[in-house]
């Protein structure tokens, strides 16, 4: 019985050694990627002709459609606000010289993707990036007191990823595809669970279809960032961890060859990694939820600049 206990601890201390190894590797990773930019110039461009960025229209879309366009492509904006697409296309053109499509599509309706799909008939796509999103509620809420709005995250957050890469998969021969995903679907999330839940879809998918055509030449990556500031999360006062929407930009398309997951930014890499170490007993117990939805509803109402 001894030697069998002995051999078990041994098996597990050399798992969590690897665990750790693992970690640290892509720590490094991130870290050679942010000070020693490795990407080929052209390589963004080499995808194909046009970028498509859904919910364009403010945001970490907005910000990822102009830094395409200043790396050298053609950006076609999907959102809901027409006018909103209407200033950033004219924008982009002016600043960047490239040529914009735009698209005016409510995600959270379902009924969307044939117009889309008409819209996009005959252009060389080279890379998705799949960013609209909702979130029902910036402040922590128990789901049976969060907004009527089930339907419309769902629709919003899972198929609208679903729908547009099939419809981009199946004309590509190569290319990339960015899903943004958030750091809170890294393990549920409680008073977020709607949003956590969905999130979290967008990253397992993006995983799964990425080892499916691994064989053929699309990248396929998950991003999971933390507090980045936009319109969506009442334009939070940004630091070392909070980010403006054009710095986490530039920062995570450093990182599209890394692999299938990133969080996109090493500081929310580093934060990602000190949250995986509070073990889910802790996490998930009443006095550490109490202490972080009062510190966490303090610090919101302190840092955003809409109240």
């Amino acid at each position: 019985m001894g030697d069998v206990l002995e051999q078990f601890f041994i098996l597990t201390g050399l798992l969590v050694c690897l665990a750790c190894l693992v970690k640290c590797m892509r720590f490094s990773r991130c870290i050679l990627l942010n000070y020693w930019k490795v990407l080929p110039k052209p390589f963004l461009r080499s995808m194909g002709q046009w970028a498509v960025i859904t919910g364009a229209g403010d945001g970490i879309g907005k910000a990822y459609s102009f830094e395409l366009a200043r790396r050298g492509l053609d950006v076609v904006l999907i959102s809901r606000t027409l006018e909103k697409l209407e200033a950033t296309a004219t924008e982009i053109e002016r600043t960047t010289g490239r040529s914009v499509k735009i698209i005016q599509a409510d995600f959270t309706k379902d009924d969307i993707y044939e117009h889309i799909k008409e819209k996009l008939t005959g252009l060389e796509i080279g890379i998705l990036v799949n960013n609209v999103g909702m979130l029902p509620n910036l402040l922590p809420s128990h789901f049976l007191n969060a907004p009527d709005e089930i339907q419309s995250v769902i629709h919003c957050n899972i198929t609208s990823v679903v729908k547009v890469c099939d419809q981009y998969m199946c004309e590509m021969r190569k290319g990339l595809i960015l899903n943004i995903s958030s750091g809170i679907a890294l393990f549920p999330w409680p008073l977020y669970s709607m949003y956590s839940a969905s999130k979290a879809f967008v990253c397992t998918f993006s995983k799964a279809l990425q080892e499916e055509y691994k064989a053929k030449e699309v990248i396929i990556q998950v991003l999971t960032p933390y507090a980045v500031s936009t319109a969506m999360t009442k334009y939070l006062n940004t630091n070392v961890i909070t980010k403006t929407a054009d710095e986490f930009v530039q920062e995570s398309l450093n990182y599209v060859t890394i692999g299938g997951e990133t969080c996109g930014c090493l500081a929310h890499e580093i934060l990602a990694g000190f949250l995986s170490l509070i073990p889910a007993w802790a996490f998930y117990s009443g006095a550490f939820q109490r202490l972080l939805l009062t510190h966490y509803v303090a610090y919101l109402k302190l840092n955003t600049k809409v109240r």
